[in-house]
């Protein structure tokens, strides 16, 4: 049964065979499965349509994602970005504040803020089911900050605790590079595909991997591991000493101090970008040299893990469209002639969408017990 759900909430509304094969049952079984979750409420039937197999009218599946509310906050350095979402993480509200104090006591105090706020249009917080916060940093299984640099974070936080002491609602803290995976892989560009990665290029380089339909996960996700792969060894120095890395060729501080060098002057990377698209000459070969870096980083990517799909995002994500034919050089120098086209998204979003991967988070918390059915049951009884 709760197979059942889960599928139809990534993937509906969903007529009957659909469903039925893509789980591997008989009809008589999704019948059996499916009319208790029915009577629930957990799933509806959606209006009449006609079965793309068998052509004949069908009323396919679906989940109410509209009865449910989430609140997810993901903490950068100076801000905490909120969000308020359905079900299917769909955004219904969101808001940001400030992160003017940054140890363990302020920033629960900013977050408790910003998710009462938040709640408040939903209902207040008893109306919403569960909280979910990311950060960039390394987060155990019970939920303790074990280190996040950004925040200034060297030793343990338990922020969890904290939240859910201060909102009375449960809490999920989390990886932010893996909560915005996770939600692209059930509501997002990952959602087709059983294999997924995703490039975040900004002010650091995220990686995040889904192979055989679920997120890989382990310590050393918080540690940006792409940021310090080799690739040019007569590039600049990254922060950390490595000559000619990803980190050192494709962040936005090594796009301005490129084009600082290149336009004699200083430039944000957004004010690159644009010089760049308006066709200024210097402009545009910043942007090409990383695009072309980008694209060998991509390729590597795509050659070590044989995924479907990358999503490519961030605040440097620009890069790839106005340095488009020099991504493409890049990508196809470093893979083999004869290997798949790279099926390449590149998506240039506010930073809402992480606080949108902060509230995924927690809706596959709350839907992947049991908790989810029977609580349904008993609002139905």
């Amino acid at each position: 049964m709760h197979d059942v759900a889960v599928e139809v909430l990534r993937h509906g509304p969903l007529p009957r065979s659909q469903l039925a094969r893509r789980l591997g049952l008989s009809a008589g079984s999704l019948t059996r499965l499916s009319k208790p979750l029915i009577a629930s409420g957990l799933l509806v039937e959606a209006p009449p349509a006609s079965d793309p197999e068998t052509r004949r009218p069908t009323r396919p599946l679906d989940v109410p994602a509209d009865r449910h509310r989430f609140v997810g906050v993901d903490l950068s350095a100076d801000a905490a970005w909120g969000v308020v979402t359905d079900l299917r993480a769909t955004v219904l509200a969101r808001e940001d504040a400030p992160l003017v104090d940054r140890s363990p006591a302020g920033v629960a105090d900013t977050t408790a803020r910003l998710v009462a706020s938040l709640a408040a249009r939903a209902g207040g917080v008893g109306a919403v089911e569960e909280v979910g916060v990311s950060l960039d940093g390394y987060v155990d299984g019970y939920g303790v900050v074990r280190r996040a640099p950004q925040l200034g974070w060297a030793a343990p936080v338990d922020l969890t605790s904290t939240l859910e002491e201060r909102l009375g609602r449960r809490v999920v803290v989390g990886n932010g590079m893996h909560a915005f995976t996770q939600t692209e892989h059930w509501f997002g560009e990952g959602r087709a595909t059983t294999s997924f990665a995703v490039l975040a290029v900004g002010a650091g380089i995220g990686y995040g991997l889904v192979m055989h339909d679920a997120v890989v996960e382990t310590p050393d996700t918080a540690l940006h591991l792409l940021s310090h792969l080799p690739m040019d060894g007569s590039g600049p120095r990254c922060p950390a000493g490595h000559r000619g890395c990803a980190a050192s060729l494709l962040t936005l501080g090594a796009l301005e101090a490129a084009a600082r060098l290149a336009l004699g002057r200083p430039a944000t990377a957004a004010q690159l970008l644009a010089r760049a698209s308006a066709g200024d000459p210097a402009a545009q070969v910043v942007v090409d040299d990383a695009a072309r870096h980008l694209g060998t980083l991509v390729a590597a990517v795509a050659s070590f893990t044989m995924v479907e799909r990358i999503l490519l995002t961030g605040d440097a994500a620009p890069v790839a469209t106005v340095g488009r034919a020099a991504l493409a050089e890049g990508v196809h120098a470093a893979r083999d002639p004869e290997a798949s086209a790279v099926d390449l998204v590149v998506r240039t979003d506010d930073s809402s969408v992480w606080g949108r991967g902060a509230a995924g988070m927690a809706v596959q918390a709350y839907v992947s017990g049991p908790e989810w059915l029977a609580l349904e049951a008993a609002e139905a009884g």
